[in-house]
């Protein structure tokens, strides 16, 4: 039983590290290109400058941790699960835009973000993999 409750840590552990990596890694993206943007019309060299400012090379690393952190979280745990629970990135994506970015969000946007949080909630109470330890996969 104590290999059940390991395991279980270390998916909410994967887990939340997938997330925090996505969410912070579009917030520097976008930050770094809304930093960026008034001289993107001025010259080649200033457009290279901002597509390596360290904001955008934070948030592009960020992201190939994220991908790297989800395709481990993938060979442990079943996608049904994977996918709805990282999904909470999405709705800290939305509250890091509107509070952090000043970006609006319309009623429309808020609706879909509380759907994606009460489907996460649901798929996180329950169980990760619904293979037994030991069984092959297909």
């Amino acid at each position: 039983m104590r290999a059940s409750a390991d395991s279980r840590l270390k998916t909410v552990l994967l887990s939340s590290i997938v997330v925090l990596t996505n969410v912070l890694g579009n917030f520097s993206l976008s930050w770094g290109v809304k930093q960026s943007i008034l001289v993107l019309s001025v010259s080649p060299l200033l457009l290279f400058k901002s597509v390596v400012s360290p904001w955008i090379l934070v948030g592009v690393g960020l992201l190939i941790l994220w991908m790297l952190s989800r395709l481990a979280l993938f060979s442990w745990a079943d996608l049904s699960y994977v996918v709805p629970v990282t999904s909470v990135g999405y709705v800290l994506t939305a509250l890091a835009g509107r509070f952090f970015l000043s970006e609006q969000v319309s009623w429309q946007r808020w609706t879909g973000v509380m759907l994606i949080a009460v489907g996460a909630a649901l798929a996180g109470a329950t169980d990760p993999s619904t293979r037994r330890t030991g069984e092959a996969s297909r």
